[in-house]
């Protein structure tokens, strides 16, 4: 066994070494999951797994419409899902085109403790797609004052898993620990009912909801003196990039009763 080395081996020791050390590693490639919105996913790419999500926004802004496109997308393309509704919000009349068979329901009744342990039991149990976390009603001082060790405990719990965790809220609170985040700003459009002729439904292919059926439109001109809700026009902002882009995009979610 030789004793001792040559001064070449060294230096060629050395310098294999340096070179590992300032070569580039090559990134993961993040899995997303769609939103079922096409210009949407055309700026972010989709929902990012094993990530937090955040979407935040005003009421009316169009949060829970998107809220409703990622649900029905999920469910119906094999994704078992999870809904934490902090204050009773959800409608699954609204959310029609959702598949409720894979869909699990947690109301909290206006309990944010609840709500967070819920989410917590949820994401360590595993097995699910899409974790939604509905703070939207919950006043934004109030969610700016969530502690962080919460979402950094959500962040390392699907960190290795499929999971997407979307937090619904009305200003942004999770600070750096989300992966993605989206900022809403809609504007409600308005048509007349008592115009028989005037167009209640859009015919915009980039909209969150679709009628199955448009329905006659004699029967609104029955209703005198009303403003319908037609669609809301929502302005959406990525502050939080996953690829380097373009930042701003506009989508329509139609809203029909």
């Amino acid at each position: 066994m030789r004793a001792a080395f040559s001064k070449a081996e060294i230096d060629s020791d050395i310098a294999s070494q340096l070179v590992d050390a300032y070569k580039l590693q090559e990134k993961a490639v993040t899995e997303t999951l769609s939103t079922g919105v096409q210009l949407l996913d055309n700026l972010i790419g989709g929902v990012p797994r094993g990530a937090i999500t955040e979407i935040f926004g005003h009421t009316s802004s169009g949060r829970t419409s998107l809220m409703f496109s990622l649900l029905r997308y999920a469910t119906t393309h094999d994704e078992i899902c999870a809904l934490v509704d902090t204050s009773n919000t959800f409608s699954p009349t609204a959310a029609a085109d959702t598949d409720f068979n894979r869909l699990l329901w947690i109301r909290c009744e206006n309990n944010l403790e609840h709500a967070f342990k819920a989410t917590d039991l949820l994401l360590h149990a595993g097995g699910f797609g899409v974790v939604i976390l509905d703070i939207g009603d919950v006043a934004g001082k109030d969610a700016r004052r969530i502690i962080t060790s919460w979402w950094y405990r959500f962040r390392r719990a699907v960190e290795n898993k499929q999971t997407s965790i979307v937090v619904v809220s009305e200003e942004a609170c999770t600070r750096s620990c989300a992966a993605l985040t989206l900022e809403l700003n809609g504007a409600a459009e308005w048509s007349i009912a008592s115009q028989p002729n005037s167009n209640l439904w859009s015919s915009d292919v980039n909209v969150l909801h679709m009628p199955k059926q448009k329905p006659d439109v004699a029967d609104h001109s029955r209703v005198t003196h009303a403003n319908l809700l037609r669609l809301n026009s929502v302005k959406l902002n990525r502050r939080r990039p996953l690829t380097p882009s373009l930042t701003e995009t506009q989508f329509k979610a139609v809203n029909y009763f």
